[in-house]
């Protein structure tokens, strides 16, 4: 498949960004599981169904996302229009409606992304299941494959990461600067409305104030996230959550795509070949922006990015 190129009438990251809102594919019609956790908590699971031995991709969003984000509408259609299946896992408390319990869901979620591929596998029994991940859920899931090793190839016959933040600390402390503080305070929107939510559940989880006077990721994980889920601040949860040091460790084939002009994570912080793994291949296009790869003539369409996740799997885990 020829590597992504952006149209010369959308210039730069941050263009490319956000051009995808305004040409977001119709929804289609999914199939909605609801599925118990083993903590007594749920998630919701949306499927594109298909003919039982056809391939079978799963696909993990990012922060605040769901499966009407764009790049899950674009591969959604991609998916039918190709026969295959596709699952759609939302993290805890981005179906719509409120999670149980007092976690959420965290860019390092190896354990979750663990639970969820286990029981899709089962399900599936022998024919192909492929894992992908965009942004939050790509660092989620490359961070599995690392931790797992040869064992993840137990459960999927590869692993795709589109516009991962690999690199948490370099990412979020990019966010808080110049332009990227829209994305900051459109994310810190949703996360402190949600968290309220969850405040209002179970009083004493975290400290209300400093929830509501953080302007950036950094003190918004400093005051929420890490405290829920053992971090012991910020610093700690980025460390210990990034998916770079984890590089190494992966043994299934695996594609990494990183624009270097996603205004989310610098170039500079980009992984080199000596950093990965012989089973990772890093592609890093000049434009694209952070899940952009908008192509073709004006408007665009968002057509790259599955065609991409479809021919990897086809191409490099037959």
């Amino acid at each position: 498949m020829k590597p992504y190129l952006a149209p010369l009438w959308l210039p730069g990251g941050q263009a490319q960004t956000l051009w995808p809102l305004l040409i977001k594919p119709r929804p289609l019609k999914l199939r909605r599981e609801r599925w118990e956790t083993p903590d007594g908590d749920f998630i919701d699971v949306d499927h594109l169904d298909g003919a039982p031995n056809a391939p079978l991709l799963v696909l993990f969003h990012g922060l605040e996302g769901s499966a009407r984000s764009h790049y899950a509408l674009s591969t959604a259609h991609a998916c039918k229009k190709a026969g295959w299946r596709l699952a759609l896992p939302h993290f805890r408390g981005c179906s719509g409606e409120l999670n149980r319990r007092p976690r959420a869901y965290h860019s390092g979620d190896s354990d979750e992304i663990d639970w969820i591929l286990r029981r899709l596998h089962a399900a599936n029994g022998q024919r192909k299941l492929h894992a992908a991940g965009v942004s939050l859920g790509g660092n989620a899931l490359l961070k599995w494959a690392g931790e797992r090793g040869p064992a993840a190839s137990e459960l999927v016959t590869g692993v795709v990461a589109m516009c991962a933040p690999l690199d948490l600390a370099a990412c979020g402390h990019h966010l808080a600067r110049g332009f990227n503080r829209v994305y900051t305070q459109h994310f810190l929107n949703t996360l402190k409305a949600v968290s309220a939510a969850r405040l209002a559940k179970f009083p004493d989880l975290f400290d209300e104030a400093r929830m509501q006077q953080a302007i950036n990721l950094y003190q918004f994980d400093d005051a929420v996230t890490a405290p829920i889920h053992g971090f012991a601040g910020a610093d700690d949860y980025w460390r210990r959550a990034s998916a770079k040091p984890w590089l190494k460790s992966i043994a299934v084939p695996t594609l990494a795509v990183n624009p270097k002009n996603d205004p989310f994570l610098p170039a500079a912080h980009l992984p080199g070949a000596a950093e990965v793994s012989p089973l990772v291949r890093l592609e890093q296009p000049a434009g694209g922006g952070h899940v952009g790869f908008v192509s073709g003539a004006f408007p665009g369409n968002l057509d790259w990015l599955p065609q991409r996740l479809i021919h990897f799997f086809v191409s490099e885990t037959s």
